[in-house]
């Protein structure tokens, strides 16, 4: 099959950014913002005082030559190391675009209009929990239509045409947000279109800084992806005015993100370092939302998934009191701002502004794209991108090229080789060991050749590339990650085993892998992590269930009645909670010699009951004969 997902379980179209953004609803009135009440609370600051807007740091600028800019992933994964550590990056280009962007979209996008969403110029109400929502406008607009409305709102603001300095508007923003006037601002979001031309003889268009063609390049994982989605592989357009803004978030997938200024006046930018994100969503958690809006289960996730809204916008002061670390930047036209992997961000415009971003990805992503699919699966949440489907391609194609002695040999090429080797074995692994549990629990079930690419668990959404099962009794396929009842068929049937053809193939190059140096280490480093255990083939039994008589357990696949000479037995194992159970599995290994090794345990505990019992009993035979004391009165009944 051509496509990436099978389209008789999802339809790709489906897989794009607007499927995961804030739901839309189209509105004809003139009412576009709403607040949703009894929805959150968020700490307030004082208006008066906004000098925390000085203290938060520049991020790294970077201004590279005509040569170092040749490539953009190359050069990307040079500044890497360093850049990543404040989240977000700008590059001044050494390029410029000969054509305007307004003359691109005319010439090539014949009748360009746009439609705008109208955003609430406040914060939530501090006391009264609320939500706000955006709708879009029924207006469209062409760009030279909503440019020329922009710098109106913006002169009749401050009395001049020109630009004002950008710590003035950014304390002029957060004033406006804060000072609850119940304004609002016009910003159009996910655009399908570009502004870079194709013009031979625009320098900045025919580079490979183009955004058209950027995800594509050889290094990119994105160019595997068989069909187009657009805002991830194919870049969108953003045009907003004064004060318009974009809501703190995390790029889909947890990929890079580029995202280029054509022309009006600068934007500001804030940034989250990828490994801040946890204490991120702590801050949102605590101090951003109250406890009714997350959800009552998953709480983990319950930051993320309202953050996944793009509709919450906050003052970074919270962060900074909360000792989070955020990052600033203004992006002037003809600059590129990098986001990077995990890391939160948010921003807004100082006044007209024309924009343009894609999502991109190197090798030393898919680390955190482990992450993000497993958190995905977590929420039930719709994948964008087949994660699966990407990283067996580009390991095998890895292999290929090692096998070819085509490889490069900078550090950051072997960086990014490390990074798609360790999980391409960590997902081998994990398929393997949940298929022999699947083998033990069910006998030998029946296997057939998965050739429709990746399909979508039923369940959980996961994206099942190397393997899923189904049987009669379900219509639709369910991957190898769940708990036993999820697998227990209800019509007894042994279920079928959907395997890829080239299994045992990824399974050999998994084993050459193996054998590099520090690999392993690493593998077994991400096997540690909290985070990457929580989809374990392990039975995962709730501890608020209280055993009955007659009540059904099952252990690793068995099921059974309650055995009242193995009572103790069977509460000591029900009885265990998630958190003993993983550290179990971090000492034990797997499942199966958990059991092995549990059964030794008891047997020598055992045992040793025994050797006490009898070195009890010959002590007691040696004690003398006690009498008891003459003048003791009995006790009175």
């Amino acid at each position: 099959m051509k496509s990436g997902i099978a389209p008789e379980v999802v339809d790709n179209t489906s897989m794009s950014r607007h499927s995961n953004n804030e739901s839309v609803s189209q509105s004809s009135g003139s009412v576009i913002a709403k607040r949703i009440t009894s929805k959150g609370k968020v700490d307030n600051f004082d208006t008066t005082d906004l000098e925390w807007t000085d203290k938060i740091p520049e991020c790294p600028v970077f201004k590279p030559s005509k040569e170092e800019f040749e490539d953009p992933l190359v050069y990307l994964e040079k500044i890497s190391p360093e850049a990543s550590r404040y989240g977000i990056c700008k590059i001044v280009s050494p390029l410029n675009a000969s054509i305007p962007a307004g003359a691109v979209l005319a010439k090539e996008n014949t009748g360009f209009k746009f439609s705008t969403r109208v955003q609430p110029l406040w914060l939530p109400d501090w006391n009264v929990d609320d939500k706000v929502i955006f709708f879009m406008r029924g207006r469209n607009y062409t760009l030279h239509d909503f440019e020329n409305m922009a710098n109106k709102e913006f002169s009749s603001k401050y009395c001049c045409s020109g630009s004002l300095p950008s710590m003035y508007l950014e304390k002029e923003f957060w004033h406006e947000m804060a000072s609850g006037r119940k304004g609002t601002v016009e910003y159009a979001i996910n655009i399908d279109g570009s502004a870079f031309s194709c013009a031979p003889n625009d320098q900045l268009g025919k580079s490979k800084w183009n955004l058209k063609t950027l995800p594509q390049l050889p290094k990119s994982p994105l160019r595997l992806c068989e069909t187009s989605i657009p805002g991830v592989t194919d870049p969108m357009l953003y045009i907003g005015m004064l004060f318009s803004m974009f809501a703190w978030h995390v790029e889909d997938h947890y990929l890079y993100s580029i995202n280029y200024h054509h022309c009006g006046a600068p934007k500001t930018w804030y940034g989250v370092p990828g490994h801040a994100a946890p204490d991120f969503e702590r801050v949102v958690q605590n101090h951003v939302y109250t406890d009714h809006i997350l959800p009552s289960t998953k709480r983990e996730d319950g930051a993320f998934a309202i953050l996944a809204e793009k509709t919450t916008m906050f003052a970074p002061c919270t962060l900074l009191q909360h000792d989070v670390p955020v990052y600033k930047a203004v992006q002037m036209p003809g600059e590129f701002v990098i986001t990077f992997p995990k890391a939160y961000h948010a921003g807004f415009s100082q006044g007209f502004t024309c924009g343009e971003a894609v999502n991109f990805a190197v090798g030393d992503w898919f680390p955190f794209g482990a992450e993000a699919s497993q958190r995905y699966s977590r929420l039930c949440r719709m994948p964008i991108i087949p994660y699966e489907e990407l990283l067996c391609k580009e390991a095998m194609l890895l292999h290929n090229s090692q096998e070819h002695g085509g490889l490069a040999h900078s550090s950051a090429d072997l960086a990014s080789y490390h990074c798609v080797k360790v999980s391409f074995i960590r997902l081998i692994q994990s398929h393997h060991h949940a298929c022999q549990f699947l083998k033990k629990i069910k006998g030998s079930p029946s296997v057939s050749p998965n050739s429709q690419g990746t399909i979508l668990c039923s369940l959980c959404k996961r994206d099942c590339y190397v393997a899923y099962i189904n049987c009669n009794c379900y219509s639709r396929p369910i991957c190898l990650f769940h708990e036993i009842e999820a697998l227990n068929c209800p019509c007894g049937n042994n279920p079928i085993l959907f395997l890829r053809e080239d299994v045992s193939k990824m399974e050999k190059i998994a084993k050459k892998f193996e054998q590099d140096k520090g690999i392993m280490r690493e593998v077994h480093r991400y096997k540690d992590d909290k985070c990457l255990q929580k989809n374990e083939t392990t039975l995962k039994v709730s501890k608020q269930q209280e055993l009955k008589p007659g009540y059904k357990f099952r252990r690793q696949g068995i099921a059974g009645t309650r055995n009242p000479r193995r009572k103790n037995d069977v509460e000591e194992r029900v009885g265990e909670t998630a958190e003993t159970r993983t550290e179990c599995h971090k000492l034990r290994g797997t499942p199966f010699s958990r059991g092995r090794k549990r059964r030794k345990m008891k047997s020598r505990q055992q045992k040793s009951k025994k050797s006490s019992s009898r070195l009890k009993t010959e002590e007691k035979e040696r004690k003398p004969y006690i009498v008891k004391h003459p003048n003791r009165k009995p006790k009175n009944n």
